[in-house]
């Protein structure tokens, strides 16, 4: 049976980042993935967007992670010459009840470390979008968009240059995991056919299905809060010329599940809005949504926007931890030692902003992971 030292469930952004910082120091390593490429489930079905820390409770792992990803990021995307765009991003506020929550929001935005956030008026904010449809709006400069595969490629490329070697494991699913006595046996389904190895350490970077690797190990997943709730969010393209360049985003209404209908550019032109939010319970990735609801929800802030312009686009899903009626959850990034599985490590519930985090998220565990080998 092969032995290596680290072995990675998942080559989503956040495990392929991972196995880049690992590389640094551990050589024997690799990736499993269950799919037949890279980043097919969440990674690659979002609205690419490197987030700024706006949203996210004062000291959360999300807050911390993001603020300090963000220009690691932009310096990540001109190092590997990563297609990207720092758009900026306006969140509009339309009556007293919407501005009040916009001065919450840079409040917060602030607390959690974001420097550049201003308050801009009606006049300000027709002069960055002439179309949209506000009475003041945060203006959040560092806010951007890029190319996610391109990102995933970048780390995976990164981590092969400095194993010298591939660590990419594809169409190889996880289907048992047992602890033993110096670390794990990982059984596999790898091209239909059984096979098993032998791991020091394992991460359990999952994604949507990383509820069920930690239930396999033993793990259980609903007295420690681990159970995925997936959160499905449909988007919509728009036919012609796109009316505003940057990020337009809604005001953050409470207990919502995402943070509203919003635009989405792309690095060709093309304009899509979204992502709305509700829960399912299986992954079909089919637009479910219907057309009428987002249009009115555009038109609060973009009221040129005619109906029949919307068309569905695609689907992402989420991982997320809190089910319906529940508050907000953070990312779950812990060392399972006291739960009696020294040497495993889990990340459950990365959602947004999980792309941007990713190489924050990576620093950390490649920290955890080598504190516990070395």
């Amino acid at each position: 049976m092969d032995h290596v030292d680290v072995v990675v469930i998942g080559a989503g952004v956040v495990g392929l980042a991972i196995a880049s910082e690992l590389a640094k120091k551990n050589q024997d390593l690799y990736v499993i993935e269950k799919e037949t490429a890279i980043g097919q489930g969440t990674s690659s079905r979002n609205s690419e967007v490197i987030h700024a820390g706006i949203y996210y409770a004062k000291d959360t792992l999300k807050a911390k992670l993001c603020v300090k990803a963000n220009p690691m990021i932009y310096q990540i995307c001109e190092k590997g010459k990563i297609p990207h765009k720092k758009l900026g991003k306006i969140i509009v506020g339309n009556g007293e009840d919407e501005i009040k929550q916009l001065e919450d929001l840079i409040r917060k935005g602030e607390s959690n470390g974001v420097t550049d956030l201003k308050l801009i008026d009606s006049e300000e904010v027709k002069k960055l979008e002439p179309k949209v449809r506000a009475d003041k709006a945060v203006l959040s400069p560092s806010t951007g968009i890029l190319d996610a595969h391109s990102l995933m490629d970048y780390f995976l490329r990164d981590a092969r240059s400095k194993m010298g070697a591939d660590p990419l494991v594809l169409d190889t699913e996880v289907i048992g995991l047992k602890k033993i006595k110096d670390g794990f046996i990982i059984n596999t389904l790898s091209g239909g056919e059984a096979y098993s190895l032998e791991a020091s350490v394992v991460i359990n970077s999952a994604g949507l299905f990383s509820d069920k690797i930690a239930e396999r190990i033993g793990l259980n997943i609903d007295e420690l809060g681990y159970r995925i709730h997936l959160c499905k969010g449909d988007y919509f393209s728009l036919t012609g010329k796109p009316p505003a360049k940057m990020l337009v985003y809604p005001p953050p209404l409470q207990d919502t599940l995402g943070l509203g209908i919003h635009t989405v550019p792309d690095l060709t032109g093309r304009l899509k809005f979204g992502p709305n939010a509700y829960y399912v319970n299986d992954i079909d990735y089919r637009v479910e949504s219907t057309t009428e609801p987002f249009w009115k929800d555009i038109i609060t802030y973009l009221p040129e926007i005619k109906r029949d312009d919307l068309h569905p686009d695609m689907s992402g899903i989420r991982p997320k931890l809190q089910g319906p009626g529940e508050p907000a959850k953070d990312f779950v990034i812990k060392h399972e030692e006291k739960s009696g599985f020294p040497g495993f490590f889990n990340l459950i519930g990365i959602e947004s902003p999980g792309l941007t985090c990713s190489p924050a998220i990576a620093e950390m565990v490649a920290e955890m992971v080598n504190s516990y080998l070395y």
